[in-house]
């Protein structure tokens, strides 16, 4: 009974997971004007504070932050309802994808739909990181680690580690400071050690059961679905477990073990497949990590619907399960030690790097968007940009609003 009365939150959940395009940068705008503005389910410093904690953790930071507002809210429960319902419509799209694909053209005009879309996510990005801008940005040393952190990303926005190494140096920085908070007296709690022996648990069996695997495989000669799958849920493990920074990082390491590594039969995809997939999970709502789904269906399909259907399952729930695990076993540790002078000292410059990152995300997407000419598609994009930016600053419109009108911009300017 006690899930009831959240029902009216995971249906929000459940609208999110439908509208939310643009990758993780697009995402946390919408955040903002969901669960802070409308629904108040946390507040924009609670919001800053879980954006900030996923950056220092492996795995899919927008599913991490999801998952910390329904923990918030309701508990362990609602935390694993909420991914649930985020992760789930945009893997059913990726694995369908991988049944489809033959079918797919990828020059048709209807692919054009989806093209205002990133333009579209720099303005939620932009309307972001100014909203915490305002909040974590206050003093000459918060706006120098800002503006250092704008400029870092930008120029290494791919590299995996940069996004930890401002999060620890902004939290040193601050703890420079003159001011001095009080030390709080903080009882001593017992840790909840369950998540993080699943986490090792899952990642010694899996590699274990991975090495059986190809074992048995050079044993008889030849590929065998059984065992296949036993490879790949390790492979996605491990990629959910070791991945800071994102689908820009993921999916070159997934390039690496699924298409330039195997050869002969030992192929999971051709270069041309992988890469259909890894761009149609931009034009869809939802995480990017759900691109798992298409790529385990395409490295089962050759044994059939059933297997292919397995492989789906595999990529889905094995990318997202270390994320989970990691989030939730280190968020009540965070808590905790949050309360010390130093690491609350440390919260100053954490936020400030998060904005900088932010500002920086929008920069970086925008470089890849044509808006320096004069031709109709890039005055297009700037005003999607522009309009949606003053549309979420200075009025109330639903962002799903905003969404069917750039999809509709998209279908009808060609």
């Amino acid at each position: 009974m006690k899930l009831l009365r959240h029902i009216p939150f995971l249906r929000m959940v459940f609208v999110h997971s439908l509208t939310a395009f643009g990758g993780p940068q697009g995402h946390y705008g919408m955040m903002v004007r969901r669960f802070v503005q409308k629904r108040h389910d946390v507040t924009e410093a609670e919001l800053m504070e879980f954006t900030a904690f996923v950056q220092l953790l492996p795995g899919a930071s927008s599913t991490q932050t999801l998952t910390l507002i329904g923990y918030k809210r309701g508990g362990l429960l609602l935390g694993l309802l909420t991914l649930f319902i985020w992760v789930l419509p945009a893997g059913v799209l990726m694995s369908l994808l991988s049944f489809l694909l033959h079918y797919f053209d990828q020059q048709s005009k209807e692919a054009d739909i989806f093209k205002f879309i990133q333009p579209m996510a720099v303005g939620f990005l932009a309307f972001a990181a100014l909203r915490m801008g305002r909040i974590a940005i206050h003093n000459l040393i918060t706006i120098v680690i800002a503006v250092v952190s704008v400029a870092i990303t930008f120029l290494w926005f791919k590299t995996p580690w940069v996004f930890p190494v401002l999060l620890v140096a902004g939290g040193v920085v601050t703890n420079f400071s003159k001011k001095r908070i009080p030390q709080v007296e903080v009882k001593k709690r017992k840790i909840a050690w369950g998540n993080i022996w699943l986490f090792v648990v899952f990642f010694v069996l899996l590699g274990f059961m991975s090495e059986w695997a190809r074992k048995q495989q050079v044993r008889l000669g030849h590929q065998e679905p059984q065992y296949r799958v036993w490879n790949l849920s390790e492979n996605f493990y491990r990629f959910g477990s070791l991945v800071f920074g994102g689908g820009d990082v993921l999916v070159p390491l997934m390039y690496e073990q699924f298409v330039v590594r195997p050869k002969g039969e030992n192929k999971y995809m051709t270069s041309e497949e992988f890469l259909t997939g890894s761009g149609m999970v931009r034009a869809i709502p939802g995480p990017v990590f759900s691109v798992a789904a298409f790529h385990g269906g395409m490295a089962m399909r050759k044994w059939g619907v059933g297997w292919q259907i397995v492989g789906c399952v595999a990529g889905l729930v094995f990318i997202f399960l270390p994320s989970v695990l990691l989030v939730l076993f280190f968020y009540p540790i965070w808590n905790y030690l949050k309360k010390y002078a130093v690491v609350y000292r440390s919260l100053e410059g954490i936020n400030a790097v998060v904005v900088g990152i932010m500002a920086a995300s929008s920069f970086y997407v925008m470089k890849d968007i044509s808006i320096g000419s004069f031709q109709t598609v890039a005055m297009t994009n700037l005003a999607v940009m522009v309009g949606t930016f003053l549309l979420l600053s200075f009025t109330k419109l639903p962002s799903p609003i905003i969404v069917l009108v750039c999809l509709g911009l998209g279908f009808f300017l060609h």
